[in-house]
Protein backbone atom coordinates (compact mmCIF):
# COMPACT_ATOMS: atom_id res chain seq x y z
CA UNK A 1 0.00 0.00 0.00
CA UNK A 2 1.31 3.42 -0.96
CA UNK A 3 1.53 6.45 1.28
CA UNK A 4 0.77 10.08 0.58
CA UNK A 5 3.85 11.37 2.43
CA UNK A 6 2.39 14.85 2.68
CA UNK A 7 0.77 14.92 -0.75
CA UNK A 8 -2.83 15.99 -1.24
CA UNK A 9 -5.18 13.02 -1.38
CA UNK A 10 -8.41 12.14 -3.19
CA UNK A 11 -10.80 9.26 -2.42
CA UNK A 12 -12.75 8.11 -5.51
CA UNK A 13 -15.58 5.61 -5.71
CA UNK A 14 -16.37 4.03 -9.05
CA UNK A 15 -12.66 4.37 -9.81
CA UNK A 16 -12.19 1.22 -11.88
CA UNK A 17 -13.56 2.70 -15.11
CA UNK A 18 -15.08 5.71 -16.80
CA UNK A 19 -15.17 9.07 -15.02
CA UNK A 20 -13.68 7.74 -11.79
CA UNK A 21 -10.71 6.16 -13.54
CA UNK A 22 -10.01 9.28 -15.60
CA UNK A 23 -10.20 11.38 -12.45
CA UNK A 24 -7.71 9.10 -10.70
CA UNK A 25 -5.33 9.39 -13.64
CA UNK A 26 -5.63 13.16 -13.83
CA UNK A 27 -5.07 13.79 -10.13
CA UNK A 28 -2.14 11.37 -10.09
CA UNK A 29 -0.57 13.30 -12.96
CA UNK A 30 -0.88 16.41 -10.81
CA UNK A 31 1.07 14.71 -8.04
CA UNK A 32 -1.84 13.74 -5.78
CA UNK A 33 -2.15 10.52 -3.81
CA UNK A 34 -5.17 8.52 -5.03
CA UNK A 35 -7.54 6.17 -3.24
CA UNK A 36 -9.44 4.09 -5.81
CA UNK A 37 -12.55 2.12 -4.79
CA UNK A 38 -14.98 -0.03 -6.77
CA UNK A 39 -16.58 -3.46 -6.87
CA UNK A 40 -14.56 -4.17 -10.03
CA UNK A 41 -11.38 -5.61 -8.57
CA UNK A 42 -9.76 -6.33 -11.93
CA UNK A 43 -10.24 -2.73 -12.99
CA UNK A 44 -8.77 -1.52 -9.71
CA UNK A 45 -5.73 -3.75 -10.11
CA UNK A 46 -5.14 -2.34 -13.59
CA UNK A 47 -5.48 1.19 -12.23
CA UNK A 48 -2.96 0.49 -9.48
CA UNK A 49 -0.50 -0.92 -12.00
CA UNK A 50 -0.88 2.20 -14.12
CA UNK A 51 -0.54 4.72 -11.30
CA UNK A 52 2.18 2.86 -9.42
CA UNK A 53 1.85 1.35 -5.97
CA UNK A 54 3.58 4.28 -4.30
CA UNK A 55 0.98 6.71 -5.62
CA UNK A 56 -2.26 5.02 -4.66
CA UNK A 57 -4.21 2.62 -2.55
CA UNK A 58 -7.01 0.55 -4.09
CA UNK A 59 -9.61 -1.62 -2.42
CA UNK A 60 -12.87 -3.33 -3.26
CA UNK A 61 -15.74 -1.29 -1.85
CA UNK A 62 -19.48 -1.84 -1.80
CA UNK A 63 -20.72 1.71 -1.27
CA UNK A 64 -24.07 0.45 0.03
CA UNK A 65 -22.37 -1.24 2.99
CA UNK A 66 -21.65 1.29 5.73
CA UNK A 67 -19.15 -0.90 7.55
CA UNK A 68 -17.29 -1.54 4.31
CA UNK A 69 -17.19 2.18 3.52
CA UNK A 70 -15.97 2.97 7.03
CA UNK A 71 -13.21 0.40 6.67
CA UNK A 72 -12.14 1.78 3.29
CA UNK A 73 -11.90 5.30 4.69
CA UNK A 74 -9.94 4.08 7.70
CA UNK A 75 -7.43 2.34 5.43
CA UNK A 76 -7.22 5.44 3.25
CA UNK A 77 -6.63 7.68 6.28
CA UNK A 78 -3.66 5.59 7.32
CA UNK A 79 -2.14 5.90 3.85
CA UNK A 80 -2.97 9.61 3.49
CA UNK A 81 -1.74 10.64 6.92
CA UNK A 82 -5.28 11.51 8.02
CA UNK A 83 -6.07 13.95 5.23
CA UNK A 84 -8.92 13.88 2.70
CA UNK A 85 -8.65 16.79 0.31
CA UNK A 86 -11.38 15.52 -2.04
CA UNK A 87 -14.08 12.94 -1.38
CA UNK A 88 -15.47 12.06 -4.81
CA UNK A 89 -18.62 9.96 -4.52
CA UNK A 90 -18.88 8.86 -8.13
CA UNK A 91 -20.04 5.24 -8.04
CA UNK A 92 -23.39 4.68 -9.72
CA UNK A 93 -25.47 2.21 -11.68
CA UNK A 94 -27.97 2.89 -14.45
CA UNK A 95 -30.78 0.35 -14.72
CA UNK A 96 -33.65 1.74 -16.74
CA UNK A 97 -36.73 0.95 -18.77
CA UNK A 98 -40.39 1.95 -18.39
CA UNK A 99 -41.08 2.35 -14.69
CA UNK A 100 -44.26 0.24 -14.81
CA UNK A 101 -42.26 -2.68 -16.21
CA UNK A 102 -39.08 -2.25 -14.22
CA UNK A 103 -38.31 -5.05 -11.75
CA UNK A 104 -38.57 -3.63 -8.26
CA UNK A 105 -35.23 -5.21 -7.44
CA UNK A 106 -33.68 -2.86 -10.00
CA UNK A 107 -35.48 0.11 -8.43
CA UNK A 108 -34.02 -0.73 -5.02
CA UNK A 109 -30.54 -1.38 -6.42
CA UNK A 110 -30.41 2.02 -8.13
CA UNK A 111 -31.56 3.80 -4.96
CA UNK A 112 -29.09 1.88 -2.80
CA UNK A 113 -26.03 2.62 -4.96
CA UNK A 114 -26.82 6.07 -6.35
CA UNK A 115 -28.33 7.65 -3.25
CA UNK A 116 -27.61 5.57 -0.16
CA UNK A 117 -24.01 5.07 -1.28
CA UNK A 118 -23.57 8.84 -1.44
CA UNK A 119 -25.23 9.41 1.93
CA UNK A 120 -23.06 6.76 3.55
CA UNK A 121 -19.90 8.10 1.96
CA UNK A 122 -20.44 11.68 3.05
CA UNK A 123 -21.63 10.73 6.54
CA UNK A 124 -18.59 8.53 7.07
CA UNK A 125 -16.17 10.91 5.38
CA UNK A 126 -17.12 14.22 6.95
CA UNK A 127 -14.75 13.84 9.91
CA UNK A 128 -11.74 13.54 7.59
CA UNK A 129 -13.00 16.38 5.41
CA UNK A 130 -13.37 18.62 8.47
CA UNK A 131 -9.82 17.78 9.52
CA UNK A 132 -8.40 18.78 6.11
CA UNK A 133 -8.12 22.48 5.24
CA UNK A 134 -9.85 23.57 2.02
CA UNK A 135 -11.36 20.12 1.45
CA UNK A 136 -14.04 19.38 -1.14
CA UNK A 137 -16.98 16.99 -0.95
CA UNK A 138 -17.80 16.27 -4.60
CA UNK A 139 -20.50 14.01 -6.08
CA UNK A 140 -21.61 12.85 -9.50
CA UNK A 141 -25.17 13.95 -10.13
CA UNK A 142 -26.55 13.95 -13.69
CA UNK A 143 -28.22 15.95 -16.43
CA UNK A 144 -31.26 13.87 -15.48
CA UNK A 145 -31.30 15.92 -12.25
CA UNK A 146 -32.40 18.94 -14.29
CA UNK A 147 -35.72 17.42 -15.40
CA UNK A 148 -36.97 13.90 -14.73
CA UNK A 149 -36.19 11.74 -17.75
CA UNK A 150 -38.44 9.02 -19.07
CA UNK A 151 -37.22 5.42 -18.99
CA UNK A 152 -34.60 6.23 -16.34
CA UNK A 153 -37.10 7.59 -13.83
CA UNK A 154 -35.56 6.07 -10.70
CA UNK A 155 -32.03 6.92 -11.78
CA UNK A 156 -33.22 10.46 -12.42
CA UNK A 157 -34.91 10.62 -9.02
CA UNK A 158 -31.71 9.59 -7.23
CA UNK A 159 -29.74 12.22 -9.09
CA UNK A 160 -32.30 14.91 -8.20
CA UNK A 161 -31.77 13.83 -4.60
CA UNK A 162 -27.98 14.10 -4.95
CA UNK A 163 -28.30 17.59 -6.41
CA UNK A 164 -30.55 18.70 -3.54
CA UNK A 165 -28.25 17.11 -0.99
CA UNK A 166 -25.30 18.96 -2.52
CA UNK A 167 -27.10 22.28 -2.21
CA UNK A 168 -28.14 21.69 1.40
CA UNK A 169 -24.73 20.47 2.53
CA UNK A 170 -22.98 23.33 0.75
CA UNK A 171 -24.69 25.56 3.30
CA UNK A 172 -24.26 23.29 6.33
CA UNK A 173 -20.62 22.43 5.72
CA UNK A 174 -19.53 26.06 5.40
CA UNK A 175 -19.34 26.02 9.18
CA UNK A 176 -16.60 23.38 8.90
CA UNK A 177 -14.69 25.04 6.07
CA UNK A 178 -15.66 22.16 3.77
CA UNK A 179 -16.79 22.98 0.24
CA UNK A 180 -19.52 20.95 -1.48
CA UNK A 181 -20.19 20.66 -5.21
CA UNK A 182 -21.44 18.27 -7.88
CA UNK A 183 -21.18 17.57 -11.58
CA UNK A 184 -24.22 17.12 -13.83
CA UNK A 185 -22.93 15.20 -16.85
CA UNK A 186 -24.92 14.65 -20.02
CA UNK A 187 -24.15 11.59 -22.14
CA UNK A 188 -20.70 10.39 -21.05
CA UNK A 189 -19.18 7.50 -22.96
CA UNK A 190 -18.66 5.08 -20.07
CA UNK A 191 -19.57 1.44 -19.32
CA UNK A 192 -22.77 2.55 -17.56
CA UNK A 193 -24.33 3.34 -20.93
CA UNK A 194 -26.46 0.72 -22.69
CA UNK A 195 -24.69 -0.87 -25.67
CA UNK A 196 -24.85 1.40 -28.69
CA UNK A 197 -26.08 4.45 -26.78
CA UNK A 198 -22.99 6.53 -27.49
CA UNK A 199 -23.13 5.67 -31.21
CA UNK A 200 -26.82 6.58 -31.31
CA UNK A 201 -26.29 9.94 -29.62
CA UNK A 202 -26.50 13.20 -31.59
CA UNK A 203 -23.21 14.40 -33.02
CA UNK A 204 -23.76 17.87 -31.58
CA UNK A 205 -25.84 19.56 -28.90
CA UNK A 206 -26.07 19.02 -25.16
CA UNK A 207 -26.57 15.25 -25.46
CA UNK A 208 -23.63 14.51 -27.72
CA UNK A 209 -21.35 11.76 -26.42
CA UNK A 210 -18.58 13.21 -24.25
CA UNK A 211 -15.35 11.41 -23.25
CA UNK A 212 -15.02 10.84 -19.48
CA UNK A 213 -11.82 12.88 -19.27
CA UNK A 214 -13.97 16.00 -19.57
CA UNK A 215 -15.64 15.15 -16.26
CA UNK A 216 -12.26 14.48 -14.67
CA UNK A 217 -11.13 17.96 -15.73
CA UNK A 218 -14.19 19.42 -14.01
CA UNK A 219 -13.35 17.63 -10.75
CA UNK A 220 -9.91 19.23 -10.90
CA UNK A 221 -11.40 22.66 -11.62
CA UNK A 222 -13.94 22.24 -8.84
CA UNK A 223 -11.20 21.73 -6.25
CA UNK A 224 -9.81 25.13 -7.23
CA UNK A 225 -13.19 26.87 -7.22
CA UNK A 226 -16.18 27.66 -5.05
CA UNK A 227 -18.68 26.88 -7.82
CA UNK A 228 -21.61 24.69 -6.77
CA UNK A 229 -22.93 22.93 -9.91
CA UNK A 230 -20.77 21.90 -12.85
CA UNK A 231 -22.32 20.94 -16.19
CA UNK A 232 -20.68 18.68 -18.80
CA UNK A 233 -21.07 19.85 -21.46
CA UNK A 234 -21.75 23.42 -20.26
CA UNK A 235 -24.95 23.68 -22.35
CA UNK A 236 -26.71 21.38 -19.85
CA UNK A 237 -27.24 24.46 -17.70
CA UNK A 238 -29.76 25.69 -20.28
CA UNK A 239 -31.89 22.61 -19.69
CA UNK A 240 -31.68 23.24 -15.95
CA UNK A 241 -32.90 26.80 -16.45
CA UNK A 242 -35.70 25.76 -18.80
CA UNK A 243 -36.86 23.01 -16.45
CA UNK A 244 -37.17 25.59 -13.67
CA UNK A 245 -38.84 28.33 -15.67
CA UNK A 246 -41.02 26.35 -18.09
CA UNK A 247 -41.34 22.75 -16.87
CA UNK A 248 -44.50 22.10 -18.89
CA UNK A 249 -42.77 23.10 -22.11
CA UNK A 250 -39.82 20.83 -21.34
CA UNK A 251 -42.22 18.01 -20.49
CA UNK A 252 -44.08 18.39 -23.77
CA UNK A 253 -40.89 18.62 -25.80
CA UNK A 254 -39.56 15.45 -24.20
CA UNK A 255 -42.87 13.65 -24.75
CA UNK A 256 -42.65 14.54 -28.44
CA UNK A 257 -39.09 13.24 -28.65
CA UNK A 258 -37.64 16.69 -29.14
CA UNK A 259 -34.86 16.16 -26.58
CA UNK A 260 -32.49 13.24 -26.48
CA UNK A 261 -33.58 11.62 -23.22
CA UNK A 262 -31.83 8.28 -23.28
CA UNK A 263 -28.83 9.57 -21.37
CA UNK A 264 -27.94 7.71 -18.22
CA UNK A 265 -25.05 9.90 -17.09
Amino acid sequence: MGAANGRQAIFITGAASGMGRETARLFARHGWFVGGYDVNEAGLAALADELGGENCVVRRLDVTNRDDYRGALAQFAVASGGRLDVLYNNAGIGRGGPFADQPFEDVIAVVQVNLMGVLIGIHEGIALLKATPNSLCFTTSSSSATFGMANIAVYSATKHAVKGLTEALSVEFKAYGVRVADVLPGLIDTPILPPGAADAAPKEGMFRAIPPIEVAKVVWEAYHSDKLHWYVPPEIVELDKAATLTPEAVRDQMAQGGLFNAAVE
